[in-house]
């Protein structure tokens, strides 16, 4: 197996990430193309998201839908699961090889790079290597040989026959989360470790732009991670590798040798109990894994970002994944009390921060929804006059400013002010200087900006500059707004 030294092994996360506005995709909920079959017994596209049913979204109907993601700014999409599964999450799989037929198969996934690639927008798949579905082949064997089959190693087992169905009493072999259906593959077998490293590098060699990687930290295999990184970008020097960790993790991003971001809920905890405050759903975000109380006022806010400025070199801050939610989360809009201006002060610092922002389906366009499977509805694209337009024209904005401005996505990162519950900051190149101030307090404030001096033009938001001696804005409440100085 391959072996190299830390230091051999290291290399800065892709340029291009720096650069890109993610957008992740839930295939079976996204969109439905008429050009894939559908099978029988599918939920109406409309109905509220079930754990177990089926809606029918494919790859296809994302291709046919690449141009309005541009025009919403994306230019990179990091898609939920498609591998052949038998679960619409696709967290299950059995078969690594093959894109389900329900989303079209590996036709469509060709058809989804190349569109996709024309228009300049990257694409990113989830990786589960950690658990599988009992349908994968080698388990089969296990389930139908027992002792006897030669597959037996690939997952720790600890009696024949094994118990995969019968829910009163516990899975006889480790699995994830002690669920019978997610059977945990044996990393530290040279045959299943040989296996994954394949599947990394043949989606990656088939068009795939990286990987993101589910539950990593479950992999405890010394120097897996590592090998993976190698191989995958020794396939595409340029692939994108960041994993699901959802705590302050530099120890798996510092040293270029394993990730170049993880997903940065530790962000989303800080953008949420600031900007959201007092509107935050106590009943809807009980069963999140995230800390989103208490608020945090201006200062507060400012501490947490030290934290994460402290605690990730630039370039790993520059590879993070920033998001408001997920899959896993309720929806945003549904965890602020439906406050829509609470999302777009979270935008608003979530796309003026380093690293690469991510919107949740839906969430442009104001779906609501709470945990599993409650986030996980289907796009409405035949009810637009549900959407709410000022949630779509705000990411929009956001998405256009950051593209048309280098230092929100290059440049460094400097407080100016904390005062109540009004923040501001600069975003620095040597070309330019952006002053981006949050207000998330009900009354209007009026906030001095240390070290900035002379006009200032307002290219996004709301606010007035206060030119003179000493510079400042006059925010309204629930307020943000972003100016270029000097």
């Amino acid at each position: 197996m391959l072996c190299q030294t830390r230091a051999a092994m290291s290399s800065p996360p892709p340029d291009w990430v720096a650069d890109a506005v993610f957008y992740q995709i839930y295939p079976d909920r996204f969109a439905r193309s008429a050009r894939v079959p559908k099978l029988p017994r599918l939920e109406p596209w409309d109905s509220p998201p079930t754990r177990h049913g089926y809606k029918g979204g494919d790859l296809l109907g994302v291709v046919e839908h690449l141009d309005w993601l541009v025009n919403l700014g994306v230019n990179a999409l990091y898609l939920n699961p498609i591998f052949q599964s038998a679960s619409n999450h696709r967290y299950h799989a059995y078969d690594y090889y093959r894109v389900d037929p329900m989303l079209g198969g590996n036709e469509a996934f060709d058809t989804l790079i190349a569109a996709a690639h024309e228009r300049g927008m990257r694409v990113v798949l989830d990786g589960v290597f950690n658990h599988t579905g009992r349908g994968f082949f080698p388990f089969h064997d296990v389930l139908e040989n027992g002792a006897d089959s030669p597959y037996l190693d690939w997952f720790t087992i600890y009696g024949t026959p094994i118990n995969a169905y019968d829910l009163s009493r516990p899975p006889d072999y480790e699995a994830w989360w002690r669920l019978h259906a997610l059977p945990k593959l044996n990393t530290a077998n040279p045959l299943v470790r040989e296996y994954l490293m394949g599947v990394a590098e043949y989606w990656v060699g088939r068009g795939a732009d990286g990987w993101r990687l589910d539950v990593p930290e479950e992999i405890t295999t010394p120097g897996f991670w590592e090998e993976f990184r190698s191989r995958v970008r020794a396939v595409n020097p340029e692939a994108y590798l960041v994993g699901e960790i959802w705590r302050a993790a530099p120890e798996w991003t510092a040293h270029g040798d394993r990730f170049d971001g993880v997903m940065n809920y530790v962000l989303t905890e800080a953008v949420l109990r600031f900007a959201a405050g007092g509107y935050i759903d106590p009943a809807v975000v009980a069963p999140v894994n995230l800390t989103l109380q208490p608020p945090l006022d201006a200062a507060g806010y400012r501490g947490a970002i030290d934290h994460l400025l402290a605690v990730y070199p630039d370039a790993a801050r520059w590879g993070n994944l920033n998001l408001l939610g997920s899959h896993d989360t309720p929806r945003v809009l549904s965890m602020v009390g439906e406050d829509r201006r609470a999302v777009i002060l979270c935008a608003t610092l979530l796309f003026t921060f380093a690293g690469a922002p991510c919107i949740y389906y839906g969430d442009e366009i104001g779906m609501t929804g709470h945990h599993d499977p409650g986030a996980r509805g289907a796009f409405p694209w035949d009810r637009p006059g549900a959407w709410h337009e000022s949630l779509l024209q705000a990411f929009r904005g956001l998405s256009g400013l950051r593209r048309e401005h280098p230092a929100l996505r290059r440049g460094g990162y400097r407080h100016l002010a904390a005062q109540g519950w009004c923040y501001g900051f600069a975003r620095e190149s040597r070309e330019e200087t952006l002053v981006v101030v949050v207000n998330a307090g009900e009354s209007a404030e009026t906030l001095g900006l240390a070290g900035c001096s002379g006009g200032g033009e307002r290219l996004w938001g709301q606010g007035e500059w206060l030119a003179g001696a000493a510079c400042g804005v006059m925010m309204p409440g629930r307020s943000a707004g972003v100016w270029r100085i000097g």
